[in-house]
């Protein structure tokens, strides 16, 4: 496979990342507002540089070609939000803040004709490293680089809405590249958890801010410049979110903590899990 294909447009828009993403070297934790532009450039550069740990920490729950929506391994092979398996062959897919394009590579393997794009290119480097036949493209999810009508399904695991400070730019430009009837599924984390500390014992039970608060999470340096911001929306957002981009919301997942995951990392852990929702997917369809 090449190198991955660079786009990226004048003005930068957009981000993605991971809720409970450990902090960067001497970086202040805050609340305040974040831009489009700030957003963008400061979770681009703490992909680049914190990427091959992301992957040792968390590339064998992953997997190399697992579809795994969220922190419950809840999997596409189960789960079939995109569709039936057997239907996906010769289907053309954009996944959305790909990473090491796990999610595009289990496409690959039932027949599907992937697209893997993401923001950091040294996350993309992983997928080159991993292996694949499906193109690489860096880009920000707010500025696709591809024509109208490009794909049959989008989907994102985890991936640019949790990160945006406009998510409806992004949703409009996932309708756009895909064909009339196309699916989107999009996974974040369930916005009731930024209510809770990020806690996985039971100190994380414990109501600590208002789930109402949307100012954004903003990790930033000494001279107060963002290395890293996560944007809050409540359900009702992303719901108004999805409608305002010409979307039909078709299912709200919200999976329960199986019995077999015993992992914890951050505010992720069996004991919260199993009382409050982590995860939220939205099942979004294009008519």
């Amino acid at each position: 496979m090449q190198e991955p294909e660079v786009h990226e447009p004048d003005e930068v828009r957009g981000a993605h990342g991971a809720h409970g993403a450990p902090e960067a070297d001497e970086a202040e934790a805050t609340r305040r507002e974040a831009g489009a532009t700030e957003s963008s450039r400061a979770n681009r550069g703490w992909w680049d540089r914190n990427a091959d740990e992301y992957q040792i920490e968390h590339g064998t729950f992953l997997g190399d070609d697992r579809f795994v929506w969220g922190p419950e391994g809840l999997d596409e092979v189960e789960a079939e939000l995109l569709g039936p398996s057997e239907e996906l062959k010769g289907k053309d897919v954009l996944e959305i803040g790909a990473g090491a394009a796990q999610c595009a590579r289990w496409l690959a393997a039932q027949g599907a004709r992937p697209v893997a794009l993401d923001i950091s290119h040294r996350q993309l480097q992983h997928a080159l490293r991993i292996g694949g036949s499906f193109p690489l493209v860096c880009a920000d999810a707010g500025d696709l680089p591809f024509a109208d009508g490009s794909f049959d399904l989008a989907c994102s695991a985890y991936g640019a809405l949790p990160f945006v400070a406009d998510p409806v730019r992004v949703l409009r430009e996932v309708r756009r590249v895909l064909r009339p009837g196309g699916r989107f599924v999009f996974s974040v984390t369930h916005p009731i958890r930024w209510a809770f500390p990020d806690e996985p014992g039971p100190e994380g039970l414990s109501v600590s801010g208002s789930y109402f608060d949307r100012t954004p999470y903003v990790e930033q340096d000494e001279e107060g410049r963002a290395v890293y911001v996560e944007h809050h929306r409540t359900i009702g957002d992303r719901v108004r979110d999805v409608v305002a981009a010409d979307f039909r919301l078709v299912d709200l997942v919200e999976p329960q903590w199986p019995a077999w995951n015993t992992s914890e990392w951050g505010g992720w852990s069996p004991l919260r899990g199993n009382l409050i929702p982590g995860s939220a997917i939205f099942v979004c369809e294009r008519d």
